[in-house]
């Protein structure tokens, strides 16, 4: 990966790229220390930087698109030295190639239609000024973690998306639940950081570098040994699996809903899951050594496509079912790029796709909650779709799409995933095919039992409730993603356009190669596995009246799924309460133990030095005693020897 800095300052995106982060970073500066006077115009600056970033990130595409592939892609951008320490080096440094730029695309976009949406959520919040400068944060720590040229700047980036996660899903503080829902979060990510900082590390000894260049570079030439490859590839998926919560990191993210839904949809479509996605695929050259760890991604990603369309299928509130879907959609995203050479491209092309449909859906369910006096229970919804006409057309637009319903995006992006999966031949592959075609099912199923509950049906809202449009400021950012969730997809694969533009970073496009199946078959097998689900749905849920209230008597497949599939009750019971009694039996040993032993050994000197002290009278008359009996005593004992 060799920079073009001759190139870059030639353009003068040279100059643009630390704009990238530092707009959104002054931003948050400004608002998070600026005091109360900046409440009045705080909205407008939260809002203002991260869209003048988004103006930057389409410059700099524009400078890249005419550029045909290999170096001439890849602009590298050195700031200062970091750490000078003799012959040990890290700098800080900014690389912008087709891989960071459709994030920072994504990132400063649809983070910007957030922002403009948050003005009118967040109207009546006194607080409304922090924020968005937390907002903007979350915006700064994600480009820098994208922007990075190396693991060590990529890791302060990484970082800095756990403060901003934890700020913002506890932003609401003064409620139990969303202090602990952000405690939950944070705790849970720092196990994946520990698999990270212990990957960075081993790279470092084994490569002597910290920079993408150095690391790829070595990998593919062969200088570590496979165990050690491996390692690393299984370090980094977990670290992978915090952020973007996979199995079995996957516990906080439907407590994450507890924060205000515009975090809710930035969390989710373009932060902080989408960056283990970004972190498996930017290490592309790790996992085309490491075979076995890219195995592990795969099953990694399977296991959890599955886990989160299950739970997605028993929940009642409309965030939490939207949570579980991104879970599963993520799945997706990691078994495509698990499946390694030639299918990266296509794992990038989802995650473009679910940032426009998944932040359509979250900002409409926002719409929702705003006309329904924040209520989150689908239960006491029902026949929105005439009250709320945009929002449910919008909502309806992301809906087609994440089911994968052609033309929507969803269908081109998902149904690659498919095909790259059973074109891998044999078990594996028709295992891993038949997973996902499943998922699609139970996706198809998950949120049409939604859209049901939501929008068709009889009224069931309280009288008192006055179900109703959001404003124009949140329902423009939602037709600009739901117009997106229609034609992204379209657009994005035209003439293998993306696959081409990201082949310098992450390698050629799968489609290169033989399919296993028609892809016009798998297709039509696909919608009707689809068709099946949605039918399923409207026939056990739509047709029949919906209670107010969950039944009280459910099967055990329903009871495991509404919770979470036991997966807070399995880190309880094999990590929290075993870790808790370690805690306890440490303590008691450092308390009686070592602070016994430590405190009996003080005390026996110290009683020792009393009594002895007690023979320092200070008279001489008792020393002279003293050597008189000593020297006897002495003299004795030397009589005793001599005759024996």
């Amino acid at each position: 990966m060799t920079s073009t800095t001759h190139y870059v300052a030639a353009t003068g995106v040279f100059h643009l790229t630390f704009l990238l982060v530092l707009l959104p970073t002054v931003g948050a500066a400004v608002l998070l220390l600026g005091g109360r006077r900046t409440n009045p115009w705080g909205h407008l600056l939260g809002c203002a930087m991260p869209i003048l970033s988004f103006v930057i990130g389409v410059i700099e595409f524009v400078a890249l698109i005419g550029r045909d592939g290999g170096q001439s892609r890849q602009l590298d951008q050195h700031l200062w030295s970091w750490v000078p320490a003799g012959s040990f080096h890290a700098n800080v440094n900014l690389l912008l190639d087709p891989l960071s730029l459709v994030f920072v695309l994504l990132i400063t976009g649809v983070g910007s239609l957030i922002h403009v949406y948050s003005v009118g959520y967040m109207e009546h919040d006194p607080d409304r000024r922090r924020f968005f400068g937390e907002l903007n944060l979350f915006v700064a720590a994600m480009l820098l973690l994208v922007l990075a040229d190396n693991y060590l700047v990529l890791y302060v980036g990484w970082e800095g998306v756990g403060l901003a996660s934890y700020l913002l899903i506890g932003f609401w503080s003064h409620k139990p639940s969303a202090a602990v829902a952000a405690k939950k979060a944070f705790l849970v990510n720092r196990v994946g950081d520990v698999g990270l900082s212990l990957a960075i590390m081993l790279m470092f000894t084994t490569f002597g570098t910290f920079a993408f260049d150095g690391i790829f570079n070595g990998a593919a030439s062969g200088h570590a040994h496979s165990g050690t490859m491996t390692a690393i590839g299984l370090l980094l998926l977990l670290g992978a699996c915090g952020k973007s919560a996979q199995a079995p990191l996957q516990s906080w993210l439907l407590d994450a809903m507890e924060g205000p839904t515009p975090v809710s949809a930035l969390i989710h479509a373009a932060t902080m899951v989408t960056a283990g996605v970004y972190l498996v695929a930017r290490s592309a050259a790790i996992y085309d050594v490491a075979p076995h760890a890219r195995v592990a991604v795969e099953v990694v990603g399977a296991v959890t496509l599955v886990m989160g369309a299950i739970i997605g299928c028993a929940y009642d509130d409309i965030k939490k079912v939207l949570a579980a879907s991104t879970m599963s959609q993520i799945g997706y995203m990691m078994l495509a790029v698990g499946i390694g050479p030639g299918a990266y491209a296509i794992g990038i092309l989802h995650l473009l796709t679910h940032g426009f449909f998944k932040a359509n859906m979250f900002l409409s369910a926002g719409s929702v909650m705003h006309g329904n006096n924040d209520e989150v229970n689908m239960r006491r919804y029902g026949g929105l779709r005439k009250v709320m006409p945009v929002t449910f057309a919008c909502f309806s637009f992301g809906y087609l799409a994440i089911i994968g319903m052609i033309p929507f995006s969803g269908f081109f992006s998902k149904d690659k995933i498919i095909e790259a999966a059973l074109d891998k031949g044999g078990f594996e592959g028709g295992f891993l095919g038949t997973i996902a075609i499943v998922g699609a099912g139970l996706t198809a199923f998950y949120m049409t039992r939604l859209m049901a509950m939501t929008f068709f049906g009889v009224k069931r809202w309280p009288k008192d409730v006055h179900p109703h449009d959001a404003p124009r400021v949140m329902l423009i950012p939602m037709a600009i993603l739901a117009f997106g969730s229609l034609v992204a997809g379209y657009l994005l694969i035209l003439g293998g356009s993306l696959q081409h533009f990201l082949t310098p970073a992450v390698g050629g496009s799968v489609e290169v190669g033989a399919h296993t199946i028609s892809p016009v078959v798998l297709s039509l097998i696909t919608l009707a596995v689809v068709a099946g689900g949605v039918t399923s749905a409207w026939y056990l849920v739509a047709r029949k009246p919906i209670p107010a209230e969950p039944p009280t008597y459910v099967t055990p497949a329903t009871k495991a799924a509404r919770a979470s599939l036991y997966g807070d009750a399995f880190n309880e019971g094999v990590f929290m309460r075993p870790g808790a009694y370690l805690t306890r039996a440490l303590v008691f040993f450092d308390n009686r133990g070592v602070d016994g032993l430590v405190n009996g050994l003080a005390a026996l000197v110290g009683g020792t030095s009393a009594r002895f002290r007690r023979l320092q009278t200070g008279f001489v008359r008792s020393y002279a005693l003293s050597m008189l009996a000593g020297a006897l005593a002495l003299t004795a004992t030397l009589v005793l020897v001599r005759v024996g």
